[in-house]
Order: structure tokens, then C-alpha cells, then sequence
């Protein structure tokens, strides 16, 4: 790519950005988005198809987050990611972040399972595979959270204040693979928090939200060391195009401050889905609660009453024997 912009692809008038976001960026991702959306409805068909019913806000969780995931990689503004710090923020903030919490709002895992059919006996289908994966050691490691929490952090400051970035940069292929790490850590990291989709790991609510408050404030120091930073960390974004009247140094702390913004938005998200959450737990468990009352006639209430009148005539029986 030419620094200044020529025969880059990169359109260097800054009002062809603010005049639509054309299909210019990675093809690559294009299909992934495409496929994604057309497997999750095929899915969505099948289960009503037969009968079953598919929430239509999971649903469209998906698809939102399969959009962010084309709006970060299938536009324009992928090709001004790869010529401006402040933009690739934006990208690597949408696709770590905000794409993995609405695509896991989406249960794909759970939809495949339910509509996946079962395999003949002694056969192993898609179904079969997917179940064994679910239970594999190697899921289990890669989403407990002494893997996920200082992976999430790791693809901030060793991929950043390393040469590493630069190197990925220098390539199509690498830009994708880095693309792809960031959506794959944001989704092992973001899925036992979540808890929608089934997972070697259930932490309870409370651990989930220790373990959120755990890797997002790294996002905001990351953020900070940027906008302080008097020097480029990054030798990609060292020369921009002159058209876009961008300076460097200027851009850098731009990127920090959306990646110190983009810290606080996914964590509040995620709160409230989680205390929601556990509001709809609690109600299940009471309703739970009633019904086993109801079926065994408040045996269990009897029984601790039993226990309480025990416990008063022993203490009555120790009065009486003691001598006067």
C-alpha cells in the first residue's frame, strides 16, 4: 500500500466515508457474515417448521451481531482502518467487544443443538460432534478463566507495544487472522459470562460479574497509556494519507480515548443482562419452589415445623427437670 494513498483502494476524500459505507472491505468476512445469517435461519426454519418456537429477540441478537461483525469488516470503513489508528480502534472495539456479546445473545450453540436431528445409533452426525466439543478438554480449557481473562488482555498490550501488529498489518492475511483472533477471544471470553448458550463452565452470577470487572478496566488502562503516549506505538499508522489531514500522533490518542470509551459501554450491557438474568433465575427457582409445595402438600414446612415444636418440648422437658 502506498503511504499516500494511491493505488491502495483507500479512498482519501474524506467525504466519500461521510456519503455511504459502500461493500469495499474484506470479502473474506462478507461470506463468513452471509453464511453465519443463512445457517442461523435455516436452523431458526427448521425448529418452526416442526413446531418449536425460537425467541424472536435471540434472533435478532444474531443478526445484529453478525451486522457489526459486516459494518467493521465488509465496508469502507475497513479500508480507512487500514490507514488511521482511530478507525482500526473502532473495528478492533466492535468486533472484540460489542459483536461477540449480541452474537452469544443469539444462542447459536443452543439453536444448533436443538435443531441439529440426532445421528443413527452407532453413527456420530454433526450433532454428535458438536455435543462431544461441548464436553472436550480442550473447550474446557480455552474458556475458564484463567485462560480467557489473560488472553482478552493479552490481545491489547502484547499485539500493540509489540512488533507483532506491525507485522500483521503488513499483510491481507494477517490483517484477517488478527480480525479473527479478536472476534474468537471476545467469544470464548464473553460466553460463560453470558451464560445463554450451554459451556464447560456455569459460574454463578456473581462469579460472572467478578470475572467482567476482571478483564474490562485493562481496556481503559490500554486506552490511557495511548492518549499519554508523546510518541507512535504503532508503525503502521505513521503516515497517513495527506488527503485525510490526519496527524498521526493526534490519531493515536483518539484511538485511545475510543478504546477507553469502548471499555465502560460493553461492561454496562453486560450488567444488565446479567442482573436480568438473575431476576428470571430467581423467579424460576420460586416457581419451582410452589409446585414441589404444591405436589407434596407443604411437606417440607410440616417438616420444619415438626422440628421447631421438637425443639420446644425438649427445651420444656429441661425446664421441668431441673430441681426447685
Amino acid at each position: 500500500m502506498d503511504h499516500d494513498g494511491h493505488g491502495s483502494g483507500v479512498p482519501t476524500d474524506p467525504f466519500t466515508l461521510s456519503r455511504g459505507l459502500a461493500f469495499t472491505g474484506e470479502p473474506f468476512f462478507l461470506v463468513g457474515c452471509l453464511v453465519a445469517l443463512a445457517l442461523y435461519g435455516a436452523a431458526v426454519w427448521r425448529l418452526r417448521r416442526r413446531g418449536d418456537r425460537w425467541s424472536w429477540g435471540r434472533s435478532t441478537a444474531f443478526v445484529l451481531g453478525v451486522l457489526t461483525v459486516g459494518v467493521a469488516m465488509c465496508t469502507a470503513l475497513n479500508d480507512y482502518g487500514m490507514v488511521m489508528f482511530s478507525v482500526h480502534m473502532v473495528q478492533h472495539m466492535i468486533i472484540s467487544m460489542v459483536s461477540p456479546i449480541l452474537l452469544l445473545l443469539g444462542a447459536p450453540v443452543t439453536l444448533a443443538l436443538r435443531a441439529l436431528p440426532p445421528a443413527e445409533r452407532g453413527r456420530t452426525g454433526p450433532r454428535e460432534l458438536l455435543v462431544a466439543l461441548l464436553h472436550s478438554r480442550y473447550l474446557r480449557v480455552v474458556t475458564h478463566p484463567a485462560f480467557t481473562i489473560p488472553m482478552f488482555i493479552a490481545s491489547l498490550y502484547a499485539l500493540y507495544f509489540t512488533p507483532l501488529f506491525d507485522t500483521l498489518m503488513g499483510s491481507k492475511a494477517g490483517h484477517i487472522a488478527m480480525m479473527v483472533h479478536f472476534l474468537a477471544v471476545g467469544l470464548v471470553f464473553f460466553w460463560p459470562i453470558m451464560g445463554v448458550d450451554p459451556g464447560p463452565h456455569r459460574p454463578g452470577h456473581v462469579m460472572r460479574i467478578l470475572e467482567l470487572f476482571m478483564g474490562m478496566p485493562f481496556h481503559a488502562f490500554f486506552g490511557i497509556a495511548l492518549m499519554m503516549s508523546s510518541e507512535l506505538e504503532v508503525k503502521a499508522f505513521d503516515n497517513p494519507p495527506a488527503s485525510l489531514g490526519v496527524n498521526p500522533l493526534s490519531d493515536m490518542h483518539a484511538a485511545g480515548g475510543i478504546a477507553w470509551g469502548f471499555s465502560e459501554i460493553p461492561s454496562v450491557l453486560v450488567l444488565i443482562a446479567l442482573v436480568f438474568q438473575w431476576q428470571r433465575s430467581e423467579e424460576r427457582q420460586a416457581k419451582r419452589m410452589d409446585r414441589a409445595a404444591d405436589r407434596d402438600g407443604d411437606a417440607e414446612l410440616a417438616a420444619y415445623n415438626a422440628y421447631l415444636a421438637g425443639l420446644e418440648q425438649r427445651a420444656h422437658g429441661v425446664k421441668g427437670a431441673q430441681p426447685r
